[in-house]
């Protein structure tokens, strides 16, 4: 099945109370699907805001998703000679930041980052930034599915994924695939929306997320319902100890969380040994 523009979810979904999925099922948000059509579902909602996509990532945040990647990238800290792929990162925004931080100090051959993403209107985003930046031939850009990764075993030497995990259908696998694609002593580096962790800043936050950010996704992005999608995704993700837990559980090892904004955004980093 092949879902095109806004999903109308109906009055069942301004509850804050999400469907449960049954056996064979997975959450859209708040929704219930098929597990066959989740990925499609979630490919048609970035379709839709590619464009806008960087835009409304610092009209969201403030421009704190800079910061965040900013510490990502600091954390993972990149060194000219390594092979990284960014999982879900079709704009190239974590892969540009990679490429400058190894270019930094070096005289070391700096490889192209790969970039593979499901959706081919993000790539398209990103190929058009790498050309404005001259960086085209420094990204390598593919389309494939973080739970089916067009790679050979151990390709990478790390592996970087924000804000994407939370839109595939199953967790484990892709969670999974990525220690596949990595060699030994590589390193996964998750950034992605989490549990808030402060009192009042929680009720605040989920104030901004169901009220706020659809209109703002309506008024600048026209696409109200994707952006409710966002925030009803972001409820429905594993918080930081399950995440780490289920890291641990496809066999990565010294799994460790940072927690960014209260909690708003978390890193979880994990080796596979």
């Amino acid at each position: 099945m092949v879902f095109e523009g806004t999903f109308d979810y109906g009055p069942a979904m301004s509850s804050p109370h999400p469907q449960e999925p049954a056996d064979g099922e997975t959450h859209f948000g708040f929704r219930a699907v098929p597990e066959s059509e989740k990925a499609g579902m979630v490919r048609s909602v970035f379709d839709a805001v590619a464009p806008k996509y960087d835009l409304m990532n610092d009209l969201m945040s403030a421009g704190i998703h800079r910061l965040w990647k900013a510490a990502m990238v600091d954390w993972l800290a990149p060194r000219a000679g390594q092979a990284i792929i960014d999982v879900a990162g079709g704009t190239g925004d974590i892969a540009f930041r990679m490429l400058e931080r190894m270019e930094t100090n070096t005289a070391a051959k700096v490889l192209p980052v790969t970039v593979c993403d499901i959706n081919a209107e993000m790539l398209s985003v990103g190929r058009g930034r790498a050309v404005d930046r001259g960086r085209l031939n420094d990204v390598e850009w593919i389309c494939g599915n973080a739970e089916a990764l067009p790679f050979p075993d151990m390709s990478f030497d790390a592996y970087t994924i924000a804000f994407g995990l939370r839109n595939v259908t199953h967790i484990d696998k892709a969670l999974a695939e990525g220690r596949r694609v990595l060699k030994p002593g590589g390193r996964l580096l998750c950034l992605e929306f989490s549990k808030v962790l402060v009192p009042v800043l929680d009720k605040i936050y989920d104030a901004y997320s169901f009220q706020v950010l659809p209109w703002l996704g309506g008024f600048v992005a026209g696409d109200r319902e994707a952006y409710r999608y966002l925030a009803e995704s972001i409820r429905r993700f594993p918080d930081q100890d399950a995440l780490a837990a289920r890291m641990s559980a496809v066999g990565f090892d010294q799994v460790k969380v940072r927690n960014l904004s209260g909690g708003i955004a978390a890193m979880h980093s994990g080796w596979r040994i």
